[in-house]
């Protein structure tokens, strides 16, 4: 099983995870992030002069998948989440040992 991570702009979460319920993946965490990366933020320009927004408003959606679903899941989330611009994000994939469901106590594949 992997957990597939992938910090998105907010504008893009309904399309991706739209995407992602057409594979069947509907299990999924989200949540609002800020962060940056080599751009290391924004610059705007104001009245007043230049205002530079070091951390930049994301989303994070986070799934476990088995392991063979990990191409088209990625897929899926890189055709919904591109814009072509600087700041689309990125996608992190990580083993998991073991998952449990707490309600039934099912376990691993069982479980996700």
């Amino acid at each position: 099983m992997k957990k597939i991570e992938a910090i998105i702009r907010e504008e893009k979460l309904d399309a991706v995870k739209e995407a992602l319920e057409e594979y069947s993946y509907f299990g999924m965490t989200v949540s609002g992030v800020s962060g940056r990366g080599k751009q290391k933020g924004i610059s705007l320009q104001w009245r007043v002069g230049e205002y530079r927004i070091d951390l930049l408003p994301k989303v994070k959606i986070e799934l476990v998948i088995l392991d063979e679903d990990v191409p088209t899941a990625i897929n899926a989330i890189v055709r919904n989440a591109r814009t072509g611009e600087t700041g689309d994000g990125k996608i992190f994939v990580l083993p998991v040992e073991s998952v449990v469901r707490v309600r039934t106590g099912d376990r691993d594949e069982n479980a996700i």
